[in-house]
């Protein structure tokens, strides 16, 4: 029986270049899009061009309405599509930027960076915990700028800083399991993310290579890499950790 992931925000960017890392290591994948079916389709066909398989269902992570729904069609594609009861991985990987400082930033702006980077991965991995397998594995999408500081990310930071403590608590109390739980931290990274602006924007692109150690951006197969290797047998040891993958950004 293969091994099986479900991801959050998988249609695009590091979620979609985790999904196709994930499947060239032989790994089926279930997977969340926000509103682009056309997208999801996209990574489904490229997943299955790989021999593994792939379901897409739509969710908004901040909808914790939506969640129980949400887990009841995971129960039915494990159940239906995988004659199997559990799933192996969950990447708590989708998300939104805000660049704002802090003395601009609204309260619904604060209150949208917590829920869909805390309260979504929170609820959502609550929610998803019995159908998780002993001895599985989650892993947390933070940010290196929950550990170096840049005007502008204040509340998309703060958020990212609860993930990484939200990890720590989770790797403690699910170690009964044998459940493993651990963060990425990316650095710059060339996607869409910010309306592309480490990809689109040759300044910004720049100044970014200047100040990282291996002297360019980030690219999503950097962080798909990172996450395949994280979520492999060889990391068996490993938990209530922060791995940042940055290419050594402020050192």
């Amino acid at each position: 029986m293969n091994k099986l992931a479900v991801i959050t925000g998988g249609s695009r960017g590091l979620g979609k270049s985790s999904a196709l890392a994930l499947a060239d290591k032989g790994i089926d994948v279930i997977f969340t899009y926000h509103n682009n079916a056309h997208a999801a389709q996209d990574v489904i066909d490229e997943i299955k061009q790989k021999g593994q398989k792939a379901f897409a269902l739509q969710l908004d992570t901040r909808d914790f309405g939506a969640i129980p729904e949400f887990v009841s069609q995971v129960e039915g594609l494990l159940t239906n599509e995988f004659a199997r009861s559990d799933f192996d991985y969950l990447l708590n990987n989708a998300g939104t930027g805000l660049h704002a400082s802090l003395e601009d930033t609204t309260y619904d702006e604060l209150e949208d960076m917590l829920a869909i980077h805390v309260k979504g991965p929170f609820f959502l991995t609550q929610s998803l915990l019995p159908q998780l397998k002993d001895g599985g594995h989650i892993l947390n999408v933070s940010s290196g700028l929950a550990r170096f500081s840049l005007p502008g990310s204040g509340a998309y930071a703060m958020a990212k800083g609860a993930v990484e403590v939200m990890t720590r608590y989770m790797a403690k109390e699910f170690a009964s399991r044998q459940i493993r739980v651990n963060t990425l931290a990316p650095g710059a990274i060339a996607t869409d993310f910010r309306d592309g602006n480490v990809r689109d924007n040759p300044q910004i692109n720049q100044m970014v290579s200047s100040i990282t150690a291996l002297g360019r951006v980030g690219e999503a197969d950097d962080i798909g890499n990172a996450v395949a290797m994280l979520l492999s047998e060889g990391s068996g040891w490993i938990t209530g950790q922060r791995i940042e993958a940055s290419g050594g950004m402020f050192l």
